[in-house]
């Protein structure tokens, strides 16, 4: 499909106080979750006080211009969206590319993601060639072996939010399964070599300078340790609209319904969960919602069983975003047991439904979850961590008034993680980067 050969009307016309922005997001999607949805979020953020171009993946399309179509928002109005055409050999996420990526054949698919990237680089060279911009914009993909080639370009470069510099922590491979060890052995040992011997990363924060987000403080503290560049923490994820009403309240004699969201593979560690249940007194009753689907699907349903839960556990799929949003309203409470990850949009959507948040204390869990919403457990070890969620599930089963003080900070939390929030944070960002006359 090739390029329209000028920018849809949406970007021209624009007001002159208002930066012209291009900005490369592969992944950006009106109605998907992970990265998808970081696209979407932040170019809406960016929209509100930017004119955006922006270059995405052809199969986003029909999604982008249905919303584009039927939207009343007044960000619309002030982005324009651009398609390279497709080849074969693009990176694309179906399921023989996902389970490509879950593998130790992952290299396959950077290198069809980086040829979607080079398309992408010079349909934006004829762009800035042809037209004005203040700033150009890396955005998703998050991880930071792919900067793109925005940076070559002569407008100044904002790159973020950087994911994927973190590694798995080497005391929680006993969580993982062989399978799993394998995996993130493998990746550990190549993040190792790419942070420190990947060139075009480095030229590219370099050249960033101000414009360098993290999306958390770990990837912040990696970004200074291995390229000597301090960067803004922005987190990648975003709340959706909060719900206004009154907090779910537990009953005395209510069990304590818990939910549990993500992909069901071994990063996720579900089993930890599992096992923290098991070793609850028959006194505590308690419901667990899973919600996602996977290669660990079985074995996980069958871990259930040997321990004897699954009377108590409800496995729902993979379901609809609105239907998850509707399922977190009726929960006490939202756990994660993600050994890997960067925040986790699902995060987010507990905390804007007033739902507290048991997560480990590490990635970006550490800066999203405070002790006003939730509580972070420690990681010295599996066994340490399914203890310290044990706990906690006790706690908050045996006191209802802290588990409803959490569940309005959580309503409070997610404020901050609001669209209204990060333009606020992005305008001061390219604020910087465009230097002393535009501040």
């Amino acid at each position: 499909m090739p390029m329209p050969a000028t920018i849809p009307s949406a970007a021209s016309g624009c007001a002159p106080s208002r930066p012209r922005v291009l900005v490369c997001a592969y992944a950006c999607h009106p109605t998907r979750g992970s990265e998808e949805a970081v696209g979407w979020n932040w170019v809406q953020a960016l929209a509100s006080f930017c004119e955006v171009t922006v270059i995405t993946a052809v199969f986003h399309r029909d999604a982008i211009e249905a919303c584009l179509r039927t939207t009343k928002a007044p960000w619309a109005a002030h982005v324009a969206f651009i398609y390279p055409a497709p080849r074969p050999w693009h990176y694309r996420p179906t399921p023989a590319w996902r389970r490509i990526e879950g593998s130790l054949l992952k290299p396959l698919m950077h290198f069809a993601y980086r040829s979607w990237l080079r398309a992408a680089a010079r349909i934006a060279a004829r762009l800035v060639a042809e037209r004005h911009f203040d700033l150009t914009h890396q955005l998703t993909y998050v991880g930071f072996r792919f900067p793109g080639g925005l940076w070559r370009l002569s407008p100044p470069f904002v790159w973020g939010p950087i994911g994927g510099m973190e590694d798995t922590p080497w005391r929680l491979f006993g969580a993982l399964g062989p399978v799993g060890m394998l995996y993130f052995g493998g990746r550990n040992l190549m993040n190792r070599l790419h942070r420190w011997l990947l060139r075009t990363p480095r030229q590219a924060a370099l050249r960033a300078g101000p414009g360098l987000i993290a999306a958390t403080s770990g990837i912040a503290g990696a970004l200074q340790r291995c390229y000597g560049c301090p960067s803004t923490i922005v987190s990648e994820v975003t709340a959706p609209t909060l719900r206004a009403g009154i907090l779910t309240r537990r009953a005395p004699d209510e069990p304590l319904r818990i939910a549990w969201s993500g992909e069901h593979a071994p990063g996720k560690a579900l089993p930890l969960l599992l096992h923290a249940l098991a070793g609850l007194p028959d006194s505590v009753a308690w419901r667990l919602t899973v919600f996602g689907s996977g290669s660990c699907t079985r074995r996980w349903h069958r871990l259930s069983r040997k321990l004897g839960l699954e009377a108590c556990c409800r496995w729902r799929g993979q379901v609809p975003r609105q239907v998850m949003l509707t399922a977190l309203d009726e929960a006490h409470l939202f756990v994660i047991t993600s050994l890997k990850d960067l925040t986790s949009t699902v995060l987010v959507e507990a905390l804007s439904r007033g739902v507290p948040v048991l997560c480990p204390d590490h990635c970006g869990f550490t800066d999203a979850v405070t002790p006003t919403c939730g509580i972070r457990l420690p990681i010295a070890s599996p066994p340490t961590f399914v203890g310290a969620l044990r706990a906690s599930l006790l706690l908050l089963h045996a006191d209802e008034a802290r588990r409803r003080a959490l569940a309005a900070g959580a309503r409070r939390r997610a404020h901050d993680f609001s669209i209204e929030a990060k333009a606020l944070a992005l305008e001061a960002i390219y604020t910087r980067v465009r230097g002393p006359a535009h501040r």
